[in-house]
């Protein structure tokens, strides 16, 4: 395949994804103006040539992390990504927050460890038919905080340290998330839509962040790019 043929393919499997789309042309954040190709029906659409150039640095980026097995944490709130963030996380073995972000998560993590830690050994007791000891009321409240608990930290239970990077999905909904990596000088990896401001993000990747098949293609390139550089032994 010549490189011309490849860059095509290329472009042409992020086009499928519905990469191009952006928001409305109100909604641009003057940042993402250097990326945007035009306008069709007041909606931007992305210069695809100058996104793919950005998800190669973003994958170069990943392959760095993967050659020492670092750790990325993958972040999608966000309805549209929820199910796909988890999904692909738990594929390549990373952790993950696919709901609402855990406020400190990372920049209060000891504190955050501890509850899991706490969620770990209630599981634990569980399994091992060890709540018997506590009344029905009892057990029926511990089953509540096992559940609320696994609802917040169960994408994290397997994070031991903090994370060398993080991937978003829309740092603009995940803005706390993205402010704590930043107080804490931890790169960050992010699809950003039109509305976003890239400047803020270390690795932005400017195309599509709210369409489903957009969002998994950039996510499965994500973990792609780990799995291939990350050595297995």
């Amino acid at each position: 395949m010549t490189e011309a043929t490849k860059t095509d393919k290329n472009l042409d499997e992020l086009f499928n994804a519905g990469a191009h789309f952006g928001f409305s042309k109100s909604r641009r954040h003057p940042s993402n103006s250097p990326y945007i190709f035009g306008s069709k029906n007041r909606v931007d659409i992305f210069d695809l040539e100058k996104t793919h150039d950005k998800l190669e640095k973003a994958l170069e980026f990943v392959a760095s992390l993967a050659a020492t097995k670092a750790t990325i944490l993958f972040i999608g709130g966000k309805n549209e990504a929820q199910n796909i963030v988890k999904e692909v996380a738990e594929k390549v073995g990373m952790p993950y927050v696919a709901s609402r972000w855990i406020g400190g998560a990372l920049t209060n993590f000891p504190e955050i460890r501890k509850r899991v830690d706490m969620m770990i050994d209630l599981l634990s007791q569980k399994e091992k038919g060890e709540l018997v000891k506590y009344t029905k009321k009892e057990r029926v409240l511990i089953d509540r905080k096992i559940e609320k608990l696994q609802k917040m930290f169960w994408g994290i239970k397997d994070m031991a340290n903090l994370p060398k990077a993080l991937f978003i999905v829309d740092p603009r909904y995940e803005i706390t998330a993205l402010k704590e990596a930043q107080s804490l000088n931890i790169p960050v990896i992010a699809l950003c839509g039109s509305d976003n401001n890239l400047t803020e993000v270390d690795y932005p990747i400017p195309a599509n962040d709210s369409g489903i098949a957009s969002i998994r293609f950039f996510a499965e390139k994500i973990a792609e790019a780990y799995n291939t550089s990350n050595p297995k032994s």
